[in-house]
């Protein structure tokens, strides 16, 4: 009897150890931190290569294109602080310069080691500009 008891003890220690390290392996590599551009450029060390979702406001008049290509340079802010991105791909219609307005986005991707931000593709998400927001009633 004591030898059937011992077999289901390490059947189910054997279950929850194999069980345990699936689920640390899946969250370590899908771990994704959500963080403001001054947050991170507090202690940029500690985030970089990290995955991140990255919000902040886009410069005003920082976009760049080269020219025959899919590829942007951009300065995203907050709080006064400014990090370099880049990105090759398509971009949203709404991830553009508006005139004294900046473009609320957040950027999937990662930190590099010269304190620039990678976006990965299809990382830009720009939120619509105030224009399109619903009409607030008076009274």
């Amino acid at each position: 009897m004591t030898h059937r008891y011992i077999k289901i003890g390490i059947t189910a220690v054997v279950l929850v150890l194999a069980f345990a390290g699936l689920l640390w392996s899946t969250l370590r590599e899908g771990t994704e931190y959500y963080k403001h551009v001054d947050e991170v450029l507090t202690s940029p060390q500690d985030w970089e290569g990290k995955r991140l979702q990255l919000h902040g406001f886009v410069v005003t008049k920082s976009i760049l294109v080269k020219p025959e290509t899919l590829e942007y340079k951009f300065q995203v802010q907050n709080n006064g602080k400014i990090i370099h991105a880049s990105y090759k791909g398509v971009v949203p219609d709404t991830f553009k310069d508006r005139p004294g307005e900046e473009a609320e986005v957040v950027l999937k991707g990662r930190l590099t080691s010269e304190g620039g931000f990678h976006v990965d593709p299809n990382g830009i998400m720009a939120k619509c500009p105030s224009k399109y927001e619903a009409a607030k009633k008076v009274g």
